[in-house]
Formats: structure tokens, C-alpha cells, sequence
């Protein structure tokens, strides 16, 4: 049998690759050792937060599933970042593994023109250059025009807990050991990276009563268009690592493969291991620790902010230093994974591998880090891998259209040293790309591409030309305050009206009550109160709009900018560590130069930019 595409791994690219794939019209075979594992949660099962949240939300508006397995996993959904503006609000759930491993898996296997299949990739099959296919270890061959490898952490994957070393792409299954080795003889760079993931416990060993309670949202919100309602099912607590751990760490280091030596992969720097956060932050003698469930009536609790890759005895006296934990019997131990990387350099926009025909690229096999980068690199993978095999153009949306175009820019011009993961930071239009307006940016590709019914994309649309109505009614209705106006406003919202204003005017105030006003401001009557919120949210984020339009203006007048010669970062205000350690490691010569530094972000090009230009006045 013979198919259009095969997607190797099953993971979160793997199943967003083959589901839009198979749905855009082709046929598809997506392989994995066992049906039982797809879209499994190795590490935290939790899908958003912040910058990923934004992923998902995109990735629902164009049709993708994570977001609607989210919500049919979901135990806990929660906005982080809700006390700033909306752009950097980071919606996340915290979800049941099982139940998100069999939303998915069901999907996949009633889905008309794409096959699970179970095996082994063992390697590839080439031909005069290109790959046709992929053989497997029972002997079996299968052909297709193109190959996508979603292979996440299995390719050269070693698993390391102190002094144990062992083959593994994640606990309790083997690595793929030929086909790195394949991808190398093809002349594709490959390097090391390293993920890491912290010891599950029992819940019925843990005294939680006296730790602080973390609660989810209320209402709680759903990630996609697909789901009518979600519900808070549980609680998540929080502890620390009293400064006893720090000391445990320290005299112990001599036996973490980490700092021994024996772990060549460079790991993520913004989810650290326990004991690399003890090394690099030493002023830092807490840290915090959250106790999440892995489901609703599983007994595993994920413990959030312990990643270590110590030996079991060091992991147990740490753990059970911690307040809460003090009696706590493990379930498994924290392990660090180490693997094998595609340069991401090496690929297009759509993913394609350059150099190597029939061949794509997606998830954590480019050196991504996180469910959420994976399943929107996989989709991606997917929808133009079938674009491309109908000759229909590519579609890859631009830095200042989605954090989908963020993610891809950046992998494939960037140099990357360590696992990528998103940030708001890393979008400078960020501003323009919150969570709210994912539907309006980008729906209508979806619907063109056949994975969002048109049904859908009309009641949206209705929803934003009311949103849009809403606000022009705001913007226009003035407010007289004669004696009788201001009383009924001081009674019915709490806010005193002086002067002749707009009831736009008066939501943007930040000593009102923006949700009380808004309940009795007219046009806004016919909103849900969702949409209310996002009225609301986009009136007052005016004045930062307007900022951010003139920052991002002045940084490119000032590309050209020279750097001075004894230009020292470490002294600069504002700059991250990571930031910090690239400028002075690569020296740039003008703000151009800096702009393609890893790690560089739109918010410290501008701190860099007013830096060195108020400099060069001085000067």
C-alpha cells in the first residue's frame, strides 16, 4: 500500500501533522510503536501559559486539535499573567494525561484517509537523493512522496538519573539508534540537546491541608471554538525548597551528569533542573514548587519545579526536605533524557528539508522544547507538505501575523544553542497578537484550507462585528453630566462623572471598575460577557498600541546603529542573563548584527537601541 504522506511519531507534531494532512484530502500513515502512546504527556501535562497559550489559540483558529484536547483533558484552567494587558495574557489547563491521550487517539483512528500504524522506523528509503519512504524493523516498507519525522526526544535518546545510564527516548521505551545515523549519512548537521523531567509522587503520601491552594480561574476559559464549556475539576497546591535543599545540592553536584560531565546536550534555559538553578541562581536559597495532578483519579502528583537528573537517594533527601513532602513515596524519579537535533537551519519555512527531497521536518526534532511548539510546527509541516504536493503556494504567516510566524522565523535564521521555547518577548508586534484576536487574524486560513467549516468562521464573524459595533456606540455616545446622569452613574457603577466625556473615555480610566461600567454602557448590551472583557481590554490598550508602533518604528531607523567598541552589557539595565551572556560571547558590531543573536528578543533590541543611541548623543 502506498501513501501520500507518512509521518513518523506520534507525539504532539505527529498528530497534528497526519490529523491536517488526511483532512486537507490526502492520504496519510502515521507510525508509532504503540497506539497506546499517542500524544502522550511525558513531562508536564499541562498544555498553554505564557507565549504558548498563544500557540494554542492559533493553532485552534486555523483548525489544529490540541486546544480542543485540552478542554476535553482539562482538570484546572487558569490565565497566567492576568494582572498585565491581554497581549500577554497565558491561558493554560492542566490536564488529565490519559484522557488527553485518548481524545487524541480516538480522533486519529476514526479519521477518513489516515492509518495508525504500529511499528519501528528502522530508517529511511532512498532514492536517487530523495526519500520515498520509511522501513521498518519487522522488515516492512512503506512509500509515500513525503516523510515527515516527528520524532521528538527518540533519536540517540539516553536517559540519565545520576550514575544510571541507559538507551530511552522517554521512560520505558527505546530510542531510535539507526535513524540519526541515516539523517547524518544524508549530510544533515545533528547535535545534542538535553530535556529533563521531575519525580512523580503518590498523593496519598503528601500532606497537603496546610500548603497554599491553587485555584483555577472562575468562569474558566476554553481554549477552542469547538468546546461549549469547561469546568474546574481540581486544585493545585504550592510549596518551597527550604534553604536545607540548596545545601543538599551543593555537596552532591559531584554525582549529577550534569555537572559531572557525562551530559553533552545543552538542556532548556527557562525550565532549569533543580540542581541548575542552585548553581546559577546560588542567591536565590528557596525555590518555588507547584503540586499539580496528573489526573482526576490518579494517584501521581507532578512535581512542578523539581527537574533533576540527581541519584534516587539525593532526589529522596531533596524531596523530602520540602514542606508537605516530608513523608513522600515515589512513583518514578526525576530523569534528564538526552537526544538528537535537525539543525533547524537546514529547513524551509514549510519545513522541508533544503537538501534532501520527500523529506520534512517538525516538533522537538528541530530543537524545540514543549507540546505546544510541536504541535504547531507539525501542523505546519503538514498543511504545506499537502500544499506543496497539490503545487498550491506555501503558508507560513509572518512575524506580525501570528506567534506561528515568530516560531518559525526565528528556528530556521536563527543559531540556536539551546532548546527553543516561545515567549511573548520574542514577538516585537506582540501587542497585536494576543490570545483574544487569534480567531480574527487568522480563521479565515483556515477555513481556505478546508479544516475550519465555514459555519463556524460566520458565527465568529458575527461575534466581531458586534465587538466591533460595541466599541464605535462607546466612542460616540457622550455622557452630559447633569445632576441626574451622575447620580444614576455614582449609584449604578461607582464612578463620578465631572465633565462631558465618552463612555469610551470612562473605561479607560483605571480608578473605575471596568466590568461594572460596562454592564450599563450602551452597545454593550447585545455581548456576552466575554466579549464585554474584550472590548473592554482593546479600548484601554490604546495608548500602548500607539507606543508600540512608535518603538518598533524607531528600532528600525535604528538597524544600522554602530555598537561601541567598549560596550559592556552586563552594565545595561534591563537585559536578561541569557541576553547578556550571547552579546558579550558574539561581540555584534551594529544593532542589525545584535538582532540575529541567540536569545536576542524585541524587548531587548529596544533596551539595546535607547541604550546605545543615548550614548551616541552623549558622545
Amino acid at each position: 500500500m502506498g501513501w501520500d504522506v507518512i509521518v513518523v511519531g506520534a507525539g504532539h507534531a505527529g498528530c497534528e501533522a497526519a490529523a491536517a494532512a488526511a483532512r486537507m484530502g490526502v492520504r496519510v500513515a502515521i507510525v508509532t510503536l504503540h497506539r497506546s502512546t499517542i500524544a502522550q504527556m511525558p513531562c508536564n501535562p499541562a498544555i498553554g501559559g505564557i507565549g504558548k497559550g498563544h500557540l494554542v489559540a492559533e493553532l485552534d483558529a486555523v483548525g489544529g486539535l490540541q486546544g480542543w484536547a485540552a478542554d476535553r483533558a482539562g482538570l484546572q484552567f487558569k490565565t497566567l499573567n492576568a494582572s498585565r494587558g491581554p497581549a500577554v495574557w497565558g491561558p493554560r489547563a492542566q490536564c488529565d494525561k490519559e484522557r488527553y491521550t485518548t481524545a487524541m487517539r480516538r480522533v486519529l483512528e476514526r479519521m477518513v484517509g489516515l492509518d495508525v500504524v504500529e511499528g519501528e522506523v528502522e530508517g529511511l528509503l532512498v532514492g536517487d537523493g530523495a526519500v520515498t519512504g520509511v522501513r521498518l524493523a519487522d522488515g516492512r516498507r512503506m512509500r509515500a512522496a513525503v516523510t515527515i519525522l516527528t520524532t521528538g526526544t527518540f533519536l540517540g535518546g539516553l536517559l540519565h538519573s545520576g550514575d544510571e545510564r541507559q538507551p530511552g527516548g522517554r521512560f520505558g521505551e527505546a530510542p531510535s539508534t539507526g535513524l540519526g545515523a541515516e539523517l547524518a549519512g544524508l549530510g544533515l548537521e545533528m547535535f545534542r540537546f538535553k530535556t529533563g523531567t521531575p519525580p512523580r509522587l503518590a498523593r496519598r503520601s503528601l500532606d497537603l491541608a496546610d500548603l497554599p491552594i491553587q485555584r483555577g480561574d472562575e468562569p474558566p476559559r476554553a481554549f477552542s471554538w469547538r468546546s461549549r464549556r469547561v469546568r474546574n475539576q481540581i486544585v493545585c497546591w504550592m510549596t518551597r525548597t527550604p534553604e536545607r535543599v540548596q545545601t543538599i545540592i551543593e555537596n552532591n553536584l559531584h554525582r549529577s551528569p550534569l555537572f559531572a560531565g557525562v551530559i553533552a546536550g545543552v538542556g532548556p534555559r527557562y525550565c532549569p533542573s533543580i540542581e541548575d538553578k542552585v548553581v546559577r541562581f546560588p542567591h536565590h536559597r528557596e525555590h518555588t514548587v507547584f503540586l499539580e495532578p496528573e489526573g482526576v483519579e490518579s494517584e501521581s502528583i507532578y512535581v512542578n519545579g523539581l527537574s533533576t537528573s540527581l541519584p534516587r537517594d539525593v532526589q529522596e533527601a531533596v524531596v523530602r526536605a520540602v514542606p508537605g513532602l516530608e513523608n513522600a513515596e515515589f512513583l518514578r524519579y526525576g530523569y534528564a533524557v538526552e537526544y538528537d537535533v535537525v539543525a533547524p537551519h537546514q529547513v524551509t519555512r514549510e519545513l522541508k528539508v533544503e537538501t534532501v527531497p520527500g523529506l520534512a521536518v517538525a516538533g522537538q526534532l528541530l530543537g524545540t522544547s514543549g507540546y505546544e511548539e510541536a504541535a504547531a510546527l507539525g501542523w505546519l509541516a503538514g498543511v504545506n507538505t499537502v500544499l506543496n504536493l497539490r503545487g498550491d503556494a506555501p503558508w507560513v504567516p509572518g512575524r506580525e501575523q501570528a506567534y506561528l510566524g515568530v516560531l518559525v522565523d526565528d528556528l530556521v535564521s536563527r543559531t540556536h544553542v539551546e532548546p527553543y521555547r516561545m515567549f511573548t518577548s520574542r514577538a516585537e508586534h506582540r501587542l497585536l497578537l494576543g490570545v483574544d484576536s487569534a480567531r480574527e487574524r487568522l480563521m479565515g486560513e483556515g477555513v481556505r484550507l478546508g479544516l475550519v467549516p465555514p459555519a463556524v468562521f460566520h458565527v465568529e464573524q458575527g461575534r466581531w462585528d458586534a465587538r466591533a459595533r460595541a466599541r464605535e456606540t462607546l466612542e460616540g455616545v457622550a455622557i452630559n453630566p447633569d445632576r441626574g446622569t451622575r447620580s444614576r452613574l455614582l449609584a449604578e457603577a461607582g464612578i463620578d462623572v465631572s465633565a462631558p466625556t465618552t463612555w469610551a473615555r470612562v473605561l479607560r480610566r483605571p480608578d473605575v471598575d471596568a466590568e461594572r461600567v460596562a454592564e450599563i454602557a450602551p452597545g454593550m448590551g447585545e455581548l456576552d460577557p466575554e466579549d464585554r472583557r474584550i472590548v473592554v481590554g482593546l479600548l484601554r490598550y490604546d495608548g500602548y498600541l500607539a507606543r508600540h508602533r512608535r518603538e518598533v518604528e524607531r528600532i528600525a531607523r535604528l538597524r544600522n546603529l554602530v555598537i561601541p567598541a567598549g560596550f559592556d552589557p552586563a552594565t545595561m539595565p534591563g537585559l536578561s542573563r541569557e541576553v547578556v551572556e550571547q552579546l558579550t560571547r558574539h561581540r555584534p558590531r551594529t544593532l542589525a548584527e545584535a538582532e540575529t543573536v541567540p536569545g536576542m528578543t524585541p524587548a531587548a533590541m529596544a533596551i539595546l537601541a535607547g541604550h546605545i543611541s543615548r550614548a551616541g548623543m552623549r558622545g
